[in-house]
This record gives C-alpha cells, sequence and structure tokens, in this order.
C-alpha cells in the first residue's frame, strides 16, 4: 500500500511539476540575433509557404502566401494574398502600428478586435482572435503566433490556433524576403 501511495504521489508531483512549466515569453529571446524589426523585414515582397495540422498532427491544407509589406513611419500595410492547395484564394490585409518598448498592434478585416503583438530579439509573439470560415459557419479562433528571425530574408513562424482554451491544431510557416 505505501509503495502506491508512493507512486501516485509522485505522479501527482510529476503532473503539478508539469503543469506549472512556464509558456515561452518575448524577453526569453531578447538576447537572440539578428534582432526583428517588423517595419524592416515586412518591407517590400515576400512569400511564405505554410500548413495548417490538426491536433493530432495531421496536415490538413497546404498554402502559399505572396505579400507586400509598406511603412510609413510607424505605420505598416501588410496586403497578404493566399492560395491553398485546394485552389481557393483569400486576402488579408493588416494595418500595423509600431508602438514603443517593441509593442506592436494590428487590426484587419477578419481579426476581431486589435491584435497585440510583442518583439524581443529575433522574436515576436503575436496574439489575435481570427474570424475563421469553416463550411456554412464562421468561428472565432484563438491564434498564439511565433515569430522567429533566422537571417535577413527567412523568418519561421509557428501559430497555435484554439477555441475556448481548447488547441485545434497549429500553422507553420516559412517567409522569404525576396
Amino acid at each position: 500500500m505505501k509503495r502506491l501511495l508512493a507512486a501516485a504521489l509522485a505522479a501527482f508531483a510529476t503532473a503539478v511539476l508539469t503543469a506549472c512549466a512556464s509558456a515561452p515569453v518575448p524577453s526569453d529571446y531578447a538576447a537572440e540575433k539578428p534582432a526583428l524589426d517588423l517595419a524592416t523585414y515586412f518591407n517590400g515582397d515576400l512569400v511564405a509557404h505554410g500548413i495548417f495540422t490538426d491536433r493530432g498532427g495531421k496536415v490538413q491544407r497546404r498554402f502559399t502566401v505572396t505579400m507586400t509589406g509598406t511603412w510609413t513611419g510607424n505605420d505598416g500595410v501588410l496586403d497578404e494574398n493566399f492560395v491553398y492547395s485546394d485552389g481557393k484564394k483569400e486576402r488579408r490585409v493588416w494595418r500595423l502600428k509600431k508602438l514603443p518598448d517593441g509593442r506592436y498592434t494590428g487590426t484587419a478585416d477578419d481579426v476581431v478586435g486589435t491584435a497585440q503583438g510583442q518583439v524581443a530579439g529575433n522574436a515576436l509573439q503575436w496574439k489575435y482572435t481570427l474570424r475563421l470560415p469553416v463550411g456554412d459557419k464562421v468561428y472565432d479562433v484563438q491564434f498564439d503566433d511565433w515569430m522567429y528571425l533566422m537571417d535577413d530574408r527567412v523568418m519561421l513562424n509557428k501559430a497555435e490556433m484554439s477555441k475556448f482554451g481548447i488547441r485545434l491544431g497549429e500553422v507553420t510557416l516559412s517567409f522569404y524576403k525576396k
């Protein structure tokens, strides 16, 4: 009985410690180089290739995005054109604003409210709610979006999608600046 109780306590302690592990925050990447500046990277023409994987890890959708970024002072526009592997096309136009201390905000027609971003070092954490059409319905889905600048041309992006705190899947992208 004592062994069973000890095993149960060890399992409980492991679960508690795992649950307490902190999620990454932008400041974790403050020393990473090259330093990311959205107005520099998202200025001009870019292309990205991406996938959406469901919560089991199966690729559900592939896509390519061509985009053009323009900036005037602290205000930017990122015009994105998506082409999915099934031929469907979408467009999203982000209106971005650079704020003090590495913070950014953004809006787009299919984004609920205002996206909030924080840059530190080579990383950006971008949080927002996207209105996502699925069949005849539209769902408000939360994105926890992380971008990592690899060099002056390549950025990797990983975004977790959730609804009511339940993980739905992940979007993975590789950006390339022309």
